[in-house]
């Protein structure tokens, strides 16, 4: 019996534990895997309710309390299921309209992987508009160019720190920038897609550090950078594309925060998870890459595509833009609190940027006057 208990604690602990709005790692990390707290849960429910001894005080307050955590749970992950309502709604067969459409493939390659037949076989094989590739370095660079050809519009920012970012698209790209909103070692890439039809599109591809022990301590520039790209957003009365790579799960507080900040889009509310890291475990697997965008988007297909050799899987989207589909979507609802956290969350990155900036700028001149001495 105390085994049982023990596992409906720590299902009960990490479920409240990360509803404490701390920036912290390891109070972060609590967001990520929530569909395996709540299959814990799930079996911690039922040994607690069929088991064959006598009910106890203890076993009413764990068995309430567990109720509680699985509700919650639920709450959080229920909308990625079939079970939701469609937040973006299906182009139906009579609607599609290839001049209209963009389809694009993302995928974090893992600067080590060698196995680049693998991701080139999925880009032969589904000929998207666009691909945007994530830890990309000099070496996938050069084994992506055998793509160039089909792929005259390219955005190159290859690095060797696991944030370098390629973009390959067969249509024209406007107004082209590689930003570095928050650091100097994470780049961003900003653009105007220019679809088949003319319409102007604006995307944005992102790559922010994730909150961990071997990456960033807290997830303060992580939200910061994601929140800076929603309040851009929100202004624009224009179609809109966020994709990459987020090292942020669908459910949590900031993705959610973002979404309502920006008013875009996520496809996968009232599908699937989409769940595409880690690629090497089944049972450990969230959503961490992303493609959201504005209401005037409709979904033509989406799916993750096989191993291509890296922690990640790759997804697949393909959208369809219409004045139409506009009329019928509905961003989720802001409100003044909504507006002051972000804000709030926007400043706490700008300040930690500089503190850290700073502390990089002392350390380089301590560095020259030791030198000197």
């Amino acid at each position: 019996m105390i085994w049982i208990e023990i596992l409906a604690g720590v299902v009960i602990w990490l479920s409240f534990w990360s509803l404490i709005p701390r920036d912290e790692w390891w109070f972060r990390g609590a967001d990520f895997p929530r569909l395996q707290i709540l299959a814990a849960g799930v079996v911690a429910f039922i040994l607690l309710l069929f088991w064959h001894e006598p009910w106890d005080k203890q076993r009413e307050i764990i068995l309430v309390l567990l109720i509680a955590a699985l509700a919650y749970q639920l709450k959080m992950v229920l909308p990625y299921t079939f079970l939701w309502e469609k937040q973006v709604k299906q182009v139906r067969q009579e609607q599609l309209n290839p001049a209209q459409q963009i389809s694009v493939i993302v995928s974090n390659v893992l600067t080590p992987n060698d196995q680049y037949h693998l991701l080139l076989e999925q880009i032969q094989k589904h000929q998207p508009d666009m691909v945007l590739t994530l830890e990309t370095d000099q070496t996938w660079q050069n084994e992506l160019s055998v793509i160039e050809s089909d792929y005259p519009y390219r955005v190159p920012v290859p690095l060797d720190n696991l944030y370098g970012m390629h973009l390959y698209s067969k249509l024209e790209l406007q107004d082209t920038e590689v930003k570095f909103i928050l650091s100097d070692e994470i780049p961003s890439i900003h653009c105007t897609v220019i679809l088949a039809s003319g319409q102007p599109v604006n995307l944005y591809c992102l790559h922010p550090k994730p909150p961990s022990p071997t990456e960033a301590k807290d997830s303060t520039l992580r939200d910061a950078e994601l929140l800076i790209v929603g309040d851009q957003i929100k202004d624009l009365d224009e179609s809109c594309i966020v994709m990459g790579d987020l090292n942020d799960v669908a459910w949590s507080r900031t993705t959610r925060l973002f979404q309502r900040i920006s008013g875009l889009l996520d496809p996968r509310v009232g599908r699937k998870y989409v769940n595409t890291f880690h690629a090497d475990y089944k049972f450990l697997r969230w959503s961490l890459d992303h493609v959201f965008h504005s209401t005037d988007f409709a979904l033509v297909q989406m799916q993750r595509l096989p191993h291509i050799g890296s922690d990640h899987f790759p997804v697949y989207v393909v959208l369809q833009t219409g004045r139409v589909f506009e009329q019928i979507q509905e961003e989720m609802e802001q409100t003044d609190a909504d507006e002051q956290e972000a804000q709030d969350a926007i400043q706490d990155g700008i300040e930690k940027a500089e503190r850290e900036e700073k502390t990089v700028t002392d350390e380089i001149a301590q560095d020259y006057k030791n030198e000197m001495r």
